[in-house]
């Protein structure tokens, strides 16, 4: 069973895919994505803490791992970061932390798939962990959380500051696109 936390009317449960009317502005959108993801952080944290692991969480994480981190991903490689090399002034120094993120993103795409192979079996219940899987699991959800840490301190902060309301209706337009909803609610405004 997943354990939930104390619901903020502000946010989502963090167990739910990040709600599309988010979109309206989308950094808020990419913030919410960034709490939803240091909640799967805490459950592969459990998943490899746990003698017995709750197939429930790993079959929720394979699945945010799968479906919706790249489309994170996406949103923030060709969406957010070309528009912050745009608008960044020199003193912003934001080549240095896109070009981390950016490495970050790479390295996640190699180890993505194996993890979502093992959480995928750890959910039908086909895998006791190894110490290597354990491992994979702590090792995947600290490199998360450090990378989240210079996206919530440093690249939306800049972006907030930055963006102009045209770069963020095209963030918009460009994220519901790439979730196929760019019909259903293409009316959304920041």
């Amino acid at each position: 069973m997943i354990a939930r936390r104390a619901h903020d009317p502000r946010r989502g449960d963090g167990l739910s895919p990040t709600d599309p009317r988010l979109l309206g502005n989308p950094l808020d959108f990419l913030h919410e994505d960034h709490l939803r993801e240091r909640e799967i952080c805490v459950m592969l944290d459990r998943i490899a803490a746990a003698e017995n692991p709750d197939q429930d969480a790993a079959a929720h994480a394979a699945g945010f791992l799968a479906d919706e981190l790249p489309l994170h991903f996406a949103d923030e490689e060709e969406d957010l970061f070309p528009l912050l090399r745009q608008r960044c002034e020199p003193e912003d120094d934001i080549e240095r932390a896109l070009a981390r993120l950016s490495a970050d993103h790479s390295h996640a795409g190699v180890e993505t798939p194996d993890l979502v192979t093992l959480l995928r079996r750890v959910a039908e219940g086909e895998a006791a962990l190894t110490p290597e899987d354990r491992a994979l699991l702590t090792r995947y959800a600290s490199h998360s959380r450090r990378h989240l840490i210079l996206e919530n301190a440093i690249v939306l902060p800049l972006a907030r500051a930055r963006l102009t309301r045209r770069d963020l209706d095209r963030m918009r337009l460009a994220m519901l696109h790439r979730r196929g909803l760019d019909r259903l609610i293409g009316g959304l405004r920041c």
